[in-house]
């Protein structure tokens, strides 16, 4: 898989390589706030996989300790606050780049498989269904 993506203004720009990554849904509280949204559309990518190519500027950080414990770090642009990735130090998502799905160019997110696994799915909104995968996790440990 190839890919490239970018934030809303086009000043930060990353490219993916390698297998076709992992999708996920989040539900947890700070996905919500972070995009507004029920969920986030995230891939999960390892982390020698993912190059930014462009931006003047480095993408700025906020780190929030989540209910789990574990310290989440939202990447975005400095410009336009578009939230490029996420990481966290729990041990499950060392070595990973949670990608916002929404930020892919040409509408790569369109044709994208099916999610194949869903976080904190204790605060999945009440209308979405499940997606039906092998990981599943309420929440985390």
């Amino acid at each position: 898989m190839h890919a490239s993506g970018s934030c809303l203004c086009g000043d930060v720009k990353y490219e993916v390589a390698g297998e076709r990554p992992n999708l996920a849904l989040c539900h947890c509280q700070e996905c919500h706030k972070v995009t507004g949204s029920c969920f986030s559309t995230c891939l999960m990518v390892p982390e020698n996989n993912f190059s930014i190519v462009h931006g003047s500027k480095p993408l700025k950080t906020f780190t929030v300790k989540q209910e789990s414990g574990m310290n989440l770090k939202v990447h975005f642009c400095p410009n336009c606050g578009t939230t490029v990735y996420k990481t966290a130090d729990a041990e499950q998502f060392k070595g990973t780049i949670v990608l916002q799905a929404g930020t892919l160019d040409k509408g790569l997110a369109v044709n994208m498989a099916k999610p194949n696994a869903e976080f904190w799915t204790k605060y999945r909104t009440s209308w979405l269904e499940e997606v039906k995968g092998p990981q599943q996790f309420a929440e985390f440990a």
